[in-house]
Formats: C-alpha cells, sequence, structure tokens
C-alpha cells in the first residue's frame, strides 16, 4: 500500500507540473490528451468540416472539443466512454461499455445510417500495473475499435488509435496494415517519453462492409 502512495504522490506531482496540463487549463481544454490529437490532426489533416467522427473512450472530452472545433455545427461528433461525461457543446454523448451488445447498438442507432469519415479510439482499460493483464485488455480493445472502423468508415475515412507497443502489438498493428491502404505510427510530443503508447493513423479501408 505504501509503494502504491507513493507511485501516486508521484504522480500527482508531475501532472501538476507538467506544461500540457497547465497550457490544458489556460486554453479551456478539459485535459492534456487534446495536445496529442491536435498534433497528429495538424500533420496528417484527419478533421475537416461537416465530417461524421466517432470518439470512442472520450472521457474526459478533450478529443471532442477538438473535434467538434474543426467539423463545425454541420458536422457530427460522437462521444462514447463507460465512464460519466458532461459532453462539450455539439457533441453528442452515450455513457456505456463499448464491449456490451446493447451499447453498440445505440451508438449504431445514434449514427442513423450515416457513413462515418473518423474513427478514432483513445479507450484504454483500467490499468493493474501488470502487464500480463493489462497488454492483452488494451490490444482487445484496440481490436473492437478496429471491427467497428472496419464497419462504419466511408472509403476515404480514416482511423486513429491509441494502443501500446508490447505483446500483441505487432499482429494488431499487422491486422490494420490488411485493412487500410496507409498505415503510420505516431508518437505525439504530448505523450509521456516513458509512457508505451502510440497512435495507430490508419487510412482508406480496403473493405467497406456496412459503409457503401
Amino acid at each position: 500500500m505504501a509503494k502504491n502512495k507513493g507511485h501516486s504522490a508521484r504522480w500527482l506531482r508531475e501532472h501538476f507540473r507538467d506544461p500540457y496540463v497547465t497550457k490544458a487549463k489556460a486554453q479551456g481544454y478539459r485535459s492534456r490528451a487534446v495536445f496529442k490529437l491536435q498534433e497528429i490532426d495538424t500533420r496528417e489533416r484527419l478533421l475537416r468540416p461537416s465530417m461524421v467522427v466517432v470518439d470512442l473512450g472520450a472521457a474526459p472530452g478533450g478529443w471532442s472539443q477538438w473535434a467538434i472545433e474543426q467539423v463545425g455545427a454541420q458536422g457530427q461528433v460522437i462521444a462514447l466512454d463507460i465512464l460519466p461525461m458532461v459532453p462539450p457543446a455539439g457533441v453528442q454523448f452515450i455513457q456505456g461499455d463499448f464491449c456490451e451488445d446493447n451499447v453498440l447498438a445505440e451508438l449504431q442507432n445514434t449514427l442513423a445510417g450515416r457513413v462515418v469519415d473518423l474513427v478514432m479510439s483513445d479507450m484504454a482499460p483500467n490499468m493493474s500495473g501488470m502487464a500480463a493483464v493489462d497488454q492483452p485488455r488494451a490490444i482487445y480493445l484496440g481490436e473492437l475499435a478496429l471491427a467497428f472502423a472496419q464497419e462504419h468508415l466511408g472509403p476515404e475515412g480514416s482511423f486513429l488509435l491509441k494502443t501500446f507497443q508490447g505483446e500483441g502489438f505487432e499482429a494488431l498493428y499487422e491486422a490494420i496494415r490488411q485493412e487500410f491502404s496507409g498505415v503510420r505510427i505516431k508518437k505525439p510530443s504530448a505523450s509521456r517519453g516513458r509512457s508505451r503508447e502510440v497512435y495507430i493513423v490508419a487510412r482508406r479501408p480496403r473493405r467497406n462492409n456496412g459503409a457503401g
């Protein structure tokens, strides 16, 4: 217990000294994670006006904030998370577990048949600190997000996935490469150097099972 308390104290000190945390507060964003998306979007031009975007693992809402700013009033951002969240203005929010069929059905009903232009997933499991437990869970969430993207993206659609390097990563990456015409790995500046997280940007699905 003492070790966990020490780790938490160090994390809190680091968090409040983090320049991205300060910057997020100053600019009115809900989390430092917005700057990861912002950097990737600036370089990759993922978000444009009038797009339909699905944000998986959205809480506390930083990615949704950035997305709705980019797509504008003619666009649509649907955010989903197992945690409660007051959605940013203009964002539709579904609270529920993406792994459950009824939650996925609600998401599909909210889309109302519209083709998705961007699926972005910042989902991560509740970390236990045990790599043998956490890593498979993270890869599984990535696989679920990929399956959703395959079914709902249009022919020019894009997929942005946060995942973690480790066991299962190469297989997941190869699966994405098989399904999309252009795939890149990104490590944005706001991602802490010691973190195993990376972001996979994938464009133009090779097959569109349900988007036509």
